[in-house]
């Protein structure tokens, strides 16, 4: 007699929504660790040769799957393997990796993998969430190209006839890219997070999904039959007769309901009192901007400015920065476009720059304060910001602030900067808004006094709950901490917003808080002014805050801080909220 399996829920993080069911399928595809050789001296240059023409066997290969994904997924998704092309044509890749071969007289497969090695290393340091799952793209690069140097082919990530729930340690964009939405209910990692292009992808195809699951990945066997709950994020393995029906209803009722999502697309965003509230997307490069665009939303509010600076060996240009700063501003034709200078140092390294080790580099030299250290590189960022200014609704946002003297030796510079491009006759909008972002708990509880100076904050959730709770959100044992509906987090957030009101100043939110469904009606009740999230959120973002009346939820928002636990919150906000739950 077979043992029947209890109903075991693990969590996870919600990654791309909706509700997949079917037999697991567990995809563990080969990661073989190079087999390494030291080279004869007469076989280093047929090494080299052989390198290079795998790399371009790479590149055809990335051509293709970049063809089929814009067809699938259009240009915005398909532009990640035009990135993935050019670290195959970069020198800290592929050339440090043939320069090991000459040198070192290692054998190609030991090369690539030392090279992307350091690659990863530097990407996964990296406190910006954006930046640090940018690794899994030189992973999914690195893995292509060994494969083709061990003369493979790419396996077959489906399951089989039926429809199967796939998972994996963690899925590469190339994977996700070549999954099959006829076979492929949803996916299941147990490395990444939202911003990782697995899960933007996954939102895009609209493949439920949960990544970061951990070691609750490991408790699946072959063929137990599971539901994925991309909204909140948990698995159920082997569920009973009672929630099997509970979300089979439920995923009824959610595909009905994405049905009518297209109606919101291009219309303003108000919610059922009349009250219009801003909805932005966060981007990283002009590329996800049109990704930003098609998916409805009205801004940028918060333009990642690091993507110019990384995988390279000298300082972008004035001239690089303003072009694609400028493409941004055009394409959104006077909405707003939000800019934040630079916010990258200490724990993200530039080869360039050297900047020094650090013990704790979350609480280092970066940011805001390398910035005021290096005033030319400052200056010249800024001068690329004011003149794009001139194409569009562009403001400028100060990343990491933690008191008045920091904005105002910003400014200070933004003053050089605009006096310069007053002597040379260089055209530039004359009221751009100049914000910072509330990161810093200092800043936070300062904000009476910033909001003088500042014409608007952005709250930036990611890193001001790892700095309130003291959590370090890269680290999975105490990820429990990281917590953006701890009281004390939601007590700050109000005084910010209530503080930047009474001196007249706009607030909004860039974290991953802002495009929470559950989070939205207690920020609105909050008052807050502007929601900046990932794209794909944006009209489920839109078609929530249609149904709220926000005259109501300032109460709402009294009600859920007098409660003890985030979990008491968010069930607060549920059973009250109708709207809610039903994006549940």
């Amino acid at each position: 007699m077979i043992e029947e399996r209890v109903t075991e829920s693990v969590k996870g993080i919600a990654a791309a929504p909706g509700y997949a069911m079917g037999k697991a399928h567990l995809w563990q595809p080969q990661a073989e660790k190079a087999q390494r050789r030291t080279l004869p001296e007469e076989e280093i240059a047929a090494e080299v040769a052989r390198l290079e023409e795998k790399t371009r066997e790479a590149l055809d290969e990335l051509q293709c799957l970049k063809e089929e994904t814009a067809l699938k997924l259009g240009e915005a998704h398909a532009e990640i393997f035009e990135t993935h092309m050019l670290l195959l044509e970069d020198d800290d890749f592929v050339g440090a990796a043939a320069e090991a071969v000459r040198s070192e007289r290692l054998n190609a497969e030991a090369a690539v993998e030392d090279a992307a090695k350091v690659l990863v290393e530097l990407f996964e340091n990296m406190s910006d969430a954006y930046m640090r799952e940018r690794a899994s793209d030189i992973r999914d690069v690195a893995g292509r190209l060994q494969r083709l140097l061990r003369g493979e082919s790419a396996g077959d990530i489906g399951g089989g006839g039926e429809a199967v729930v796939l998972f994996a340690h963690d899925l590469t964009p190339s994977d996700t890219a070549r999954l099959d939405r006829s076979r492929i209910a949803g996916f299941v990692t147990a490395v990444g997070g939202r911003t990782s292009h697995s899960a933007i992808m996954a939102r895009s195809l609209e493949i439920p999904a949960v990544v970061g699951m951990g070691a609750g990945a490991e408790r699946v066997q072959p063929g137990d039959y599971v539901i994925v709950d991309g909204g909140e994020g948990t698995v159920h393995i082997n569920p009973d007769a009672g929630l099997l029906e509970l979300y089979r209803s439920k995923q009824l009722r959610y595909e009905e309901r994405r049905s009518r999502l297209g109606v919101y697309i291009g219309r303003p965003t108000e919610t059922a009192d009349g009250h219009h509230v801003e909805l932005a997307a966060n981007i990283g490069s002009p590329q996800d901007a049109q990704a930003a665009r098609d998916g409805g939303a009205e801004g940028i509010g918060l333009y990642r400015t690091e993507f110019l600076y990384m995988g390279r060996d000298t300082m972008p240009t004035e001239e690089e920065q303003f072009l694609a700063y400028k493409i941004v501003a055009e394409m959104f034709a006077g909405q707003p476009v939000v800019i934040r200078t630079l916010d990258i140092g200490g724990d993200k390294e530039l080869p360039y720059l050297t900047l020094p080790k650090e013990a704790n580099p979350f609480l280092g030299y970066r940011a805001i304060r390398l910035c005021l250290d290096r005033k030319d590189l400052f200056r010249t960022q800024l001068r690329a910001i004011l003149r794009a200014s001139a194409y569009g609704n562009v403001k400028i946002m100060y990343p990491m602030i933690s008191n008045i003297e920091e904005l105002r030796q910003a400014n200070a510079v933004l003053a050089e900067a605009r006096a310069e491009l007053d002597a040379e006759g260089v055209k530039y909008a004359q009221d751009v808004e100049v914000g910072i972002m509330i990161e810093v708990p200092a800043a936070g509880m300062a904000a009476d006094q910033l909001a003088r100076e500042a014409d608007f904050f952005s709250i930036g959730t990611n890193d001001l709950v790892q700095y309130m709770m003291a959590a370090d959100r890269m680290n999975e044992t105490i990820a429990h901490l990281s917590e953006p509906f701890n009281p004390g987090v939601l007590r700050l957030i109000r005084h910010v917003i209530t503080a930047a009101h009474a001196k007249g100043r706009w607030v909004g939110m860039c974290g991953e808080m802002a495009g929470s469904v559950v989070a939205i009606p207690l920020l609105l009740g909050m008052g807050l002014d502007e929601f900046s999230m990932g794209s794909g959120s944006v009209a489920t973002a839109r078609a929530l805050m249609h149904k709220l009346n926000r005259s109501e939820l300032s109460r709402l928002a009294d009600e859920a801080l007098e409660l003890d636990t985030a979990e008491e919150i968010r069930r607060h906000i549920i059973n009250r909220v109708p709207a809610v739950a039903e994006w549940l």
